[in-house]
């Protein structure tokens, strides 16, 4: 065989024989978190459902505190009253609360979106704010963030963003890589049932999401605008396991923006 054959025989075969097959790449699926787990209640007689009976846990009630008493507009400390959505009476409020401690004390009938310019002052102003539970002598400290505040701790880069959808129908439990399924894959994660919340299962809930989420120390409760404060204050007692054990280093709340008035209607109206 002449010289150049031989050359091109060895050019067509040994590039072929020093070559390993390439591994192939891992399928896109795989490269996903894992599922989070799902969050199931217990059932009673005959797999009915029932609300577990939860004990309420907390923080002691702080002392040396200043009360606001909410009754909806308005707001009580002592014998003073204050309307925070009346701008000469909530600057008033602001020099009150200015470098204190507040604890918030929430009516039966106040909604969030009634507490807007309230939550405002505070977070200007106030050193601390806290929040009694309306059923039990604990309270909760909080960092209030208003909706801008909210978008901009979603944007850290950080593992987990755990937060607390409250609706009216449940409780959504929410995480940066989705959310937490419940009984139904349509519907939040814990439903409300004949009208009560479940804080046994929110516990559990929580618990199965710190496991997954370690290094989360801080979880935002997000309640539905159109909620009583009181009812967002129930929700938080499902975050601690004891009394003064909380499952997160730090509580966030996330309160309405207070909107402009519309031009030629009086603040206050």
């Amino acid at each position: 065989m002449s010289p150049k054959r031989l050359l091109l025989v060895g050019f067509l075969v040994l590039p072929g024989a020093g070559c390993k097959p390439e591994k192939p790449a891992e399928p896109l699926p795989s490269l996903a978190p894992p599922p989070l787990p799902k969050v199931v209640a217990e059932s009673g007689e005959g797999g009915r459902f029932h609300v577990a009976p939860a004990e309420v846990y907390g923080e002691p009630v702080p002392e040396k505190a200043l009360r606001l008493e909410l009754a909806r507009e308005a707001v009580r400390l002592g014998e003073e009253r204050f309307v925070p959505s009346r701008p000469e009476e909530r600057a008033r409020l602001r020099e009150r609360v200015k470098e204190q401690r507040v604890l918030l004390v929430p009516d039966a009938d106040t909604f969030l979106a009634q507490t807007s310019e309230l939550f405002a002052t505070l977070r200007e102003s106030a050193r601390e704010v806290w929040l009694l539970h309306p059923d039990a002598p604990v309270a909760y400290p909080l960092v209030v963030r208003d909706e801008q505040g909210f978008q901009a701790w979603l944007a850290e880069v950080a593992p987990g963003k755990l937060r607390i959808i409250q609706r009216q129908d449940g409780l959504e439990l929410t995480t940066s890589v989705g959310k937490l399924p419940g009984p139904d894959a349509n519907g939040p994660s814990i439903p409300v049932r004949g009208g009560k919340q479940d804080i046994a299962t929110l516990r559990k809930g929580l618990g199965k999401l710190k496991g997954r989420f370690t290094t989360s120390e801080d979880l935002c409760l997000v309640p539905s605008f159109g909620m009583e404060l009181a009812q967002a204050a129930r929700a938080l007692s499902g975050v601690y396991v004891a009394p003064g054990e909380s499952l997160f280093e730090t509580l966030c709340f996330i309160y309405p923006t207070p909107r402009p008035p519309v031009l030629g209607t009086p603040a206050g109206q």
